[in-house]
């Protein structure tokens, strides 16, 4: 399994949907219940500070065709 920063946005998210996915199922195993859970907290972690870094680029971009 790749680290999370290896991941592309896209994949990333992918993962964190399967995660989800899994969770809601009734077949979750208690032993993976925990793994699962914070794998899916360092995904969403990740693509939140990957948009942040995104929206404050675009705005340094938008600034600078303003001037």
């Amino acid at each position: 399994m790749k680290s999370v920063k290896e991941l592309s946005y896209t994949e990333a998210v992918a993962e964190l949907e399967s995660i989800l996915e899994r969770l809601k199922g009734q077949n979750v195993e208690i032993d993976k219940l925990a793994a699962e859970a914070k794998r899916a907290t360092e995904l969403i972690r990740e693509c939140r500070s990957r948009l942040t870094g995104v929206a404050k680029e675009l705005d340094d971009i938008l600034e600078d065709n303003q001037a």
